[in-house]
């Protein structure tokens, strides 16, 4: 199983709190500026300290790392215990990057109720990291959930469109309908582990820790349906079509700062390659259930980038490209090849950067024009050439020109879906095509050609403020266009351990005697010497 690195400084408690505690020392705040100074350095301080994890952090490792770990609810067997893998480092620093982006957006876009709209941030901060650090299944579920409340009050107290309380009414109880399935899934689980260890008189007789759920055998008609339930709870979540319909309202009502969350960190796609491939590997590698899977993603891709092409509202364009993006990354999970997955997951982390950086960069069009609309664009590029130039910039990346990030994530996804049948990788590729087709058409529409009238003749180009979310996300576009090994090293040795899982299926062939041993380890104090998968 695998082992787990200490740092022998709490340093994920304090990453996954300070957000929380920082939310109440606004509330205890007055003055504008004060809480505006306060919330930015707090964001900065959280990103220092994820730095500090990645700089930290072992590459080509499979090991989990900076693990902490404390009794919760023991007659339950729920824990408090965080780690961080090549899986899901990556992700708290993306979280904290984006946090200190939106703040920086928000400095002067946000006008009313700006302590609350803080607090709120940080609190979905602090939910966020819960998701990517949790090790125990249910203390991941009360993060998830969590997560519902400031999102639902971001979109509706500061969504900028009229539905904006029905956007946030119905992407809350979409999120909660699925959430119930996964409830249920999580618990077979947990009984799953609680029929073996009576049987075997293990210790704990339950358990919702990850690692312990590892080492414990699921026949492969349980994983199915644990599978479809858990899937449940992560395809609402994602959105993986066709159960997006609440995204294109949350990301057009809702204000930019929840929209950048939720298009650039893919929640529900990380909980697939987190928890229910590993967990659940015959399951994942059926027949029935990837056949599905794939077909879903290439839907999704398809579908998405052709309703894209035909949008006249920029923001809206984006929602739907998000969801045809989300079809590349579940492609490459549900290709269950080295590749694939590699690729899914800088791809999640990539979208971080672009289709993020593409709703900051529709906040600030908004911000001249009053509207996203089409219509009252039009060769803006001579108005506002920064402006237009980054737009053109991150916008390449997300259709995956090579040089840029989008490029990298993309290739090694069709890589891994060719592998896995050429019919998948040949539908796929389409969805580049219509890409390029649906983003370079608009840019050129708003952005090229004669000066459209409504534009009138006094427009700012990007402020200081603005041009450091645009330059900081070109950097990072750049970065892992250009030089992708460091955060491939990250990932590899996570990747690598979940692949030869799924190569070996379920753990039900080993002999009780090595299970005793990996379930004993999984309970003792955390080791330091080399990680592996066994």
């Amino acid at each position: 199983m695998l082992q787990e690195l200490t740092f022998g400084f709490p340093i994920l408690s304090l990453i996954l709190f300070l957000p929380l505690l920082g939310a109440i020392l606004l509330a205890l705040l007055e003055e504008e500026d004060l809480i505006k100074n306060a919330v930015l350095g707090i964001s900065l301080l959280e990103l220092v300290l994820t730095v500090i994890v990645l700089l930290r952090f072992v590459p080509d490792s499979a090991a989990m790392q900076f693990s902490e770990r404390l009794a919760w609810i023991p007659p339950l067997g729920i824990s408090y215990h965080l780690g961080l893998d090549g899986i899901s480092v990556l992700f708290v620093g993306l979280t904290a990057f984006l946090t200190v982006l939106v703040v920086l957006y928000s400095w002067d876009t946000v006008r009313h109720q700006i302590k609350l709209y803080f607090v709120a941030l940080l609190a979905l901060e602090t939910t966020m990291m819960g998701i990517f650090a949790a090790l125990d299944l249910i203390l991941f579920f009360v993060f998830w959930e969590l997560m519902l409340i400031p999102s639902y009050f971001l979109i509706k107290l500061w969504g900028g469109g009229a539905e904006r309380q029905y956007a946030a009414l119905k992407y809350v109880l979409y999120t909660l309908l699925g959430s119930v399935f996964m409830l249920v899934g999580i618990v077979l689980l947990d009984l799953n582990y609680h029929d073996w260890a009576v049987v075997h008189h293990i210790e704990p007789a339950y358990s919702f820790d990850f690692l312990q759920l590892l080492t414990i055998p699921i026949s492969a008609e349980k994983q199915v349906l644990i599978f479809w339930l858990i899937f449940m709870g992560l395809a609402f979540k994602a959105p993986m079509f066709p159960f997006h319909t609440w995204l294109p309202d949350a990301l057009l009502e809702g204000p930019i700062g929840m929209a950048v969350f939720l298009a650039g960190i893919k929640l529900g796609t990380y909980g697939f390659i987190r928890f229910s491939l590993p967990l659940l590997p015959d399951a994942s590698k059926s027949s029935g259930v990837a056949s599905t899977m794939m077909t879903l993603a290439l839907l999704a891709i398809i579908y998405g980038a052709i309703v894209a092409l035909v949008q006249p509202d920029f923001r809206r364009l984006l929602a739907f490209s998000s969801i045809s993006h989300l079809g590349f990354v579940v492609a490459g999970l549900f290709a269950l090849n080295f590749q694939g997955l590699q690729g899914s997951l800088l791809t999640m982390i990539n979208l971080g950067f672009s289709t993020a950086g593409l709703f900051f960069l529709a906040g600030f069009l908004y911000q001249r024009r009053h509207s996203t609309q089409l219509a009252a664009f039009g060769g803006l590029a001579k108005k506002v050439p920064l402006l237009a130039t980054y737009l053109l910039i991150v916008g390449l990346a997300s259709i995956g020109l090579p040089g840029t990030n989008g490029f990298v994530g993309e290739f090694l996804i069709l890589l891994g879906a060719f592998q896995a049948h050429w019919l998948y990788g040949a539908v796929a590729v389409t969805g580049v095509v219509f890409g390029a087709a649906y983003f370079l058409w608009y840019y050129e529409r708003a952005m090229l050609g004669p000066l459209a009238q409504s534009a009138g003749q006094a427009i700012a180009d990007l402020s200081p403020r603005e041009l450091i979310i645009a330059v900081s996300l070109s950097v990072m576009i750049f970065w892992i266009g250009l030089y992708p090994s460091p955060f491939l090293k990250m990932m590899n040795g996570s990747v690598q351990a979940l692949v030869e899982r799924l190569d070996r299926g379920a753990v039900a062939e080993r002999s009780l005697g090595v299970r005793g041993e990996a379930l004993g380890a999984a309970q003792s104090p955390s080791r330091s010497s080399a990680p592996h998968e066994g």
